[in-house]
């Protein structure tokens, strides 16, 4: 069973950073597109930056270019999520999600196996 874990989340002024870390055990994350999605109270989850498998290709919401990056680390198995210049409207609760497909759309819908979340907040 496909089993992943965010960490890196936190509480940042207007315009700091931080960074998010997808993991997993037992299997290899390259054979799988991840991505990174976001929900705010009272709106629906949205996709933020996804990584296809293999290629690498990105998909990314518009809100987000330019100051969040997506990579993999193969190393250890991990797909980070660079976030800089944060505003207030990136607060939400982070997903790490993965399907098996080659294919960088980053709508949740598509997804099939999901990490437990973690909290961003971006207050002055």
């Amino acid at each position: 069973q496909v089993q992943l874990v965010e960490s890196g989340g936190g509480s940042v002024q207007p315009g700091g950073s931080l960074i998010l870390s997808c993991g997993t055990t037992g299997f290899s994350l390259a054979y799988y597109t991840v991505g990174w999605f976001r929900q705010a109270p009272g709106k629906e989850r949205e996709g933020v930056l996804c990584i296809s498998s293999f290629e690498g290709r990105t998909d990314s919401a518009d809100s987000v270019k330019g100051r969040f990056t997506i990579s993999r680390n193969s190393a250890n198995n991990t797909v980070t999520l660079q976030m800089s210049s944060l505003r207030p409207e990136d607060t939400g609760v982070y997903y790490c999600a993965a399907k098996y497909s080659t294919s960088s759309a980053c709508s949740p819908v598509m997804y099939d196996h999901w990490g437990q979340g973690t909290q961003v907040t971006v207050s002055s």
